[in-house]
Order: C-alpha cells, then sequence, then structure tokens
C-alpha cells in the first residue's frame, strides 16, 4: 500500500501571496491527498486557511511551526488546533550544530519540545537540512541525536538535503526505520545553492529511497525550496510522477 502524497506549502509561498485560495484549488485539482502548512502562510489567515483546507478535503499530516515554548507556545497550538493536525515539525539551523556539546543542547529544546506536544495530545518531529547529516568532531550530528532525543520524537527526513551532505538518503532511511514517519522528497542536482527541479528529473533514487521506508511513512511530502523552472508546473510534475509510478498515492475522489 503506498503512502498518500502532500504539498510542503512552502514551495508556493511565492505564488500563495498573490493569490491563496486559486493556488489552494489548483493544488487540489492536480491531486494532492494533504498539504503541510508553515505557521505563517502568505495571502491569508491561519482561520481562513484552515477553512480553505477542510473545504478543498485536503489532509494536514503535519504542519511546520516554530518550537513550542515560550512566548511561541500558544500560538503554536492554536495552529495546530486550527490545521486539525497531530504533527507539529520544527527544527534549528546549522549554528545550533557546531559542535558535539551544542548538538546535545539542541536535544534538549527538542526534548523539552516534544514535552510541550505531548501534554496536549500532540506529536513532536524534526525536519532536518544538510548540517544534522555532516560530521560534527568526529561524530555525524544525527547520530548524537538520536542518542540524546526522547525515542518518541519522529524525523521528518529531507531525502535531499541528506544526499546533498554526502550520505546516501537510502541508507539513512532504513537506519532510522520506523522512526522515519514522514518523508519530504524533493529532486535535483543535491548541491547547495543550486535550484531544484521536479521529482523525477534530478539525481535521486527516488524510487529506492520510498522501497527502503519498508512503509513506514505514512506520508510522502513533496518539498521544493527553489525551482529551475515555473514551480506550480514542477509541483504538478514531482505529482505526476510519483503517483504514476505507483510510489504514492493522491486525493481519492
Amino acid at each position: 500500500m503506498t503512502a498518500p502524497l502532500a504539498l510542503q506549502l512552502y514551495s508556493v509561498r511565492k505564488e500563495l501571496a498573490g493569490d491563496f485560495r486559486g493556488v489552494m484549488e489548483r493544488i487540489a485539482e492536480m491531486g494532492y491527498a494533504g498539504v503541510e502548512p508553515i505557521f505563517k502562510l502568505p495571502g491569508t489567515t491561519l482561520e481562513q486557511a484552515a477553512d480553505v483546507f477542510r473545504v478543498l478535503r485536503l489532509q494536514v499530516p503535519a504542519a511546520h511551526v516554530p518550537l513550542p515554548r515560550g512566548e511561541e507556545e500558544q500560538p503554536v497550538l492554536a495552529a495546530m488546533d486550527a490545521f486539525g493536525s497531530r504533527r507539529m515539525v520544527s527544527g534549528r539551523g546549522p549554528q545550533c550544530f557546531e559542535t558535539l556539546d551544542l548538538v546535545r543542547r539542541t536535544c534538549d529544546l527538542f526534548n523539552e519540545a516534544h514535552s510541550v506536544a505531548a501534554e496536549h495530545g500532540l506529536r513532536f518531529g524534526i525536519h532536518n537540512h544538510w548540517w544534522e547529516f555532516e560530521q560534527v568532531e568526529g561524530r555525524f550530528a544525527y547520530r548524537v541525536m538520536l542518542e540524546h532525543l526522547h525515542p518518541e520524537i519522529f524525523f521528518e527526513v529531507d531525502t535531499y538535503w541528506v544526499q546533498t551532505a554526502g550520505l546516501d538518503p537510502i541508507a539513512v532511511v532504513r537506519e532510522l526505520g520506523k522512526r522515519a514517519e514522514l518523508l519530504h522528497i524533493k529532486d535535483g542536482p543535491a548541491l547547495q545553492g543550486v535550484p531544484q527541479v521536479a521529482v523525477g528529473q534530478g539525481v535521486l533514487d527516488v524510487r529506492g529511497i520510498v522501497q527502503a521506508s519498508g512503509g513506514a511513512a505514512e506520508w510522502l511530502i513533496v518539498e521544493l525550496d527553489e525551482c529551475a523552472s515555473d514551480m506550480l508546473e514542477a509541483v504538478q510534475e514531482s505529482h505526476r510522477y510519483l503517483v504514476g509510478e505507483g510510489l504514492a498515492s493522491g486525493h481519492e475522489g
């Protein structure tokens, strides 16, 4: 059974700013089963966005939000409630992974976020970039994280950034196993600072990555940070490839 396919709305942030409802209708028409919103969506309000998702029958498997701590805690919880999603996803910048001590301190923050999420019946997960998969003082940062994170924290593995860091995303997905509940799927040359392309048109072994999950990934989520072609066309091509190749399932009916 294939995992359903969602779109990370960061991909179309520029398009949403000009016509939120129209772009969302186009995404639904493409056949995406869900969307992964960012905390501050352009061109709309939180309540309006949530209403559009419901009307278009787009599920929200997860939402990218700040860490739910301090002044951000209540706004994050309110966003999760509005979206009707149980999974909150966050991360930290490269400066938080420059030393092993910083990696451990960052894990403490993630564990704190997990506690807040759990208190409210939510799940907390981590989205990576390339810096979590680089070596720090002779060790890969993500492996240090695995030693210090609460075991219920899941990973939303950005497979493109894993390969950009120089590791094999197939091996990493296998290593993380059931903790890799969500997979970010993007494609391109796997080089920092170079635009990406529609899924299936770059260097990633997308089929191998999906198969490596062994069904552990509950959703596949397309995300293109910057694209070498028209973004909406690339988003549609990505859906066409993943669903057409039998790697993911789209909207039913």
